[in-house]
């Protein structure tokens, strides 16, 4: 069972896989390899709905590879997905960005801890004002 949280996710994620999918129809990618990326790709959007937990850790390798073989798309790939997914994708977020996705994060769970609903576009654009205003 999916929350909005997740289910703002999956919308990322099938974005990112349009791009992958537009790509493979530029033919700017080997098309064998590519394939097998978007396969594994599409597991990840099946897995997630189903075992949040259990798919952070493809969603961690494939958010990291999306970058590393593709790098000609790694502008594209929202940065929420990769704090939603961690480890590894945190690697290439400046610390300015960390430090923002985790006062998000804590606005989150105080809002849950309080029984509220949160938006997190809406916080996110928040606080990017509040900073360009400091």
């Amino acid at each position: 069972m999916t929350n909005a949280f997740q289910n703002y996710h999956l919308q990322l994620l099938t974005h990112v896989r349009s791009i992958l999918a537009a790509l493979e129809n530029a033919e700017q990618v080997p098309e064998e390899s590519h394939t097998l990326f978007l396969e594994r790709f599409d597991e990840l959007l099946a897995l997630l709905p189903a075992e949040p937990l259990q798919s952070q850790y493809l969603g961690q390798d494939l958010m990291c590879q999306v970058i590393q073989r593709y790098p000609q798309i790694a502008h594209l790939v929202p940065r929420d997905l990769l704090w939603f997914f961690g480890g590894d994708c945190l690697h290439f977020m400046p610390d300015a960005e960390l430090d923002l996705y985790q006062q998000l994060e804590e606005l989150r769970y105080e809002a849950t801890q309080r029984g509220e609903p949160f938006d997190w576009n809406v916080q996110k654009q928040q606080l990017l004002a509040s900073r360009q205003a400091e």
